[in-house]
């Protein structure tokens, strides 16, 4: 008896035309660089006059010559800029700053990506008729991007402690993609994770991953006894009165984005150490975090790309 099967024709859709400015960024935008270049979109890089290495189809430019009425898409790094405007450059030593005249002057269709926004981007946003994607809001990238992060949160802990994270107390604060993720490779290490949360369905969550919950509201009282206390949640939350609490060997990992939400200066004052590591997957795996980035921004430019054309996906 034979059996046919059909193999379903994937069309990969070329980017042929489109002009993209990356903007700054670390060895993540190498990779992102790199899948535009294949999907053959005509890039600008501003900041990346240090890289030896060539990409076909990627011209380097200093951020005066961009002609941003040209633009079809912009890609700034993973933390957009600062309150300043100033974008992170690694492969450079020039400043470069993104201002609001220069957002105005793109087409109204373009479209502007980064890791996550600020202030500063989220006024000039509200002002100029511009759309600003943020990667890190999707849960896809949130997901993939944790894998790395937790990585680098073994690294450190493993790097900063003198006991071994088997058997050691660990309290992971929030429940979200990423808490999720380190409460659950603790665990499988051996360590006996508590996990603080507020709602409701985060505590039934723990109690079902087989950890141990506690209510945020109960925090101080919960650190008493704590080897590593991870900090998930961007909001200042690990306050004097909690460290206040803690051992003086406990190891503070914030993975919340800058400025964390650990009081570092009481930290210091009491000899607790304390680490702010918002960056991890560029800094432990540049390579892989950087795929997953190409990877949706791949997908979402096509999508634009489509629209434009007014084409159905």
């Amino acid at each position: 008896m034979f059996r046919i099967f059909y193999i379903k024709k994937v069309t990969v859709l070329m980017l042929t035309g489109m002009q993209i400015a990356v903007i700054g960024g670390d060895a993540r935008q190498l990779e992102v660089v790199r899948k535009l270049t294949e999907l053959d979109a005509k890039l600008l890089l501003v900041g990346f006059e240090q890289l030896d290495h060539a990409f076909t189809g990627a011209v380097k430019e200093k951020m005066e010559d961009i002609n941003f009425k040209e633009l079809d898409s912009v890609i700034l790094p993973v933390r957009g800029t600062d309150s300043d405007g100033k974008v992170e450059t690694i492969f450079s030593s020039e400043e470069v700053v993104l201002t609001e005249e220069m957002i105005k002057n793109t087409p109204e269709h373009c479209t502007f990506y980064a890791g996550i926004s600020n202030d500063y981007l989220d006024e000039i946003f509200k002002k100029v008729d511009r759309k600003l994607v943020l990667l890190f809001e999707r849960d896809d990238v949130a997901i993939y991007n944790s894998i790395p992060t937790v990585e680098g949160a073994i690294m450190m802990a493993i790097q900063h402690t003198d006991f071994t994270i088997h058997g050691s107390n660990v309290a992971v604060l929030g429940l979200g993609r990423v808490g999720m993720s380190v409460a659950r490779s603790f665990q499988a290490l051996g360590a006996k994770v508590k996990v603080g949360a507020r709602k409701s369905e985060d505590i039934a969550r723990i109690s079902e991953m087989a950890l141990a919950p506690f209510h945020l509201n109960d925090l101080a009282a919960e650190m008493k006894n704590v080897d590593i206390c991870i900090n998930t949640i961007p909001f200042p939350i690990i306050t004097a009165k909690v460290i206040a609490n803690m051992p003086v060997h406990t190891l503070i990992i914030d993975l919340a984005s800058k400025p964390g939400g650990t009081d570092f200066r009481y930290a210091e004052k009491r000899g607790i150490k304390a680490l702010l590591a918002p960056s991890l997957p560029g800094i432990v795996a540049p390579k892989t975090a950087g795929q997953i980035l190409a990877n949706a921004l791949g997908l979402l430019i096509q999508g634009e790309f489509l629209k434009r054309k007014g084409k159905m996906i």
